[in-house]
């Protein structure tokens, strides 16, 4: 299910055309409506492997980096929503700039991507921005309030 007007930045080629990629958009806006006063640690992002990513099977090696990270996903429906401190901003070094040229290696666009029509990863830039695109494909019941136990090992 596609909102209304909605519109891929990769257009109405490839096989997900803008149904999936547009939920994946999605998770990751909604995450940012449940920012809590515990100094950003449960702060969501709206993270969307775009279908390049999807077709080169980048799934699994770009969620192993963000659990690496000690992020907790908390909804995913080919969307995902991470949680943590300063988790947007986090996210975004992680994936590294729209430009792939000019990405660091070790962020998943410099060691993935060689276009910036064909970036592979698509990360919410603010908290703002995060909540809008959560709320788009998200229902706040189908995202948990919970607290990792790793949770002090990471933030404390």
């Amino acid at each position: 299910m596609v909102p209304r007007g909605a519109v891929t930045a990769w257009g109405e080629h490839g096989p997900f055309k803008s149904g999936a990629a547009m939920i994946c958009l999605v998770l990751g806006l909604f995450a940012g409506l449940f920012h809590n006063a515990l100094g950003g640690v449960h702060e969501r992002t709206f993270v969307a492997i775009k279908p390049d990513g999807v077709q080169r099977r980048l799934v699994g090696e770009i969620i192993r980096r963000f659990e690496r990270k000690g992020l907790q996903l908390v909804g995913m429906k080919l969307l995902q929503v991470w949680q943590g401190l300063d988790v947007v901003k986090t996210v975004r070094t992680m994936i590294g700039e729209t430009n792939p040229a000019e990405s660091r290696p070790g962020t998943i666009r410099g060691d993935f991507c060689v276009e910036v029509g064909k970036n592979v990863i698509h990360g919410s830039d603010s908290v703002e921005s995060a909540q809008q695109e959560i709320s788009l494909w998200f229902r706040p019941e189908e995202l948990p309030c919970w607290e990792d136990t790793a949770a002090r090992w990471i933030y404390e």
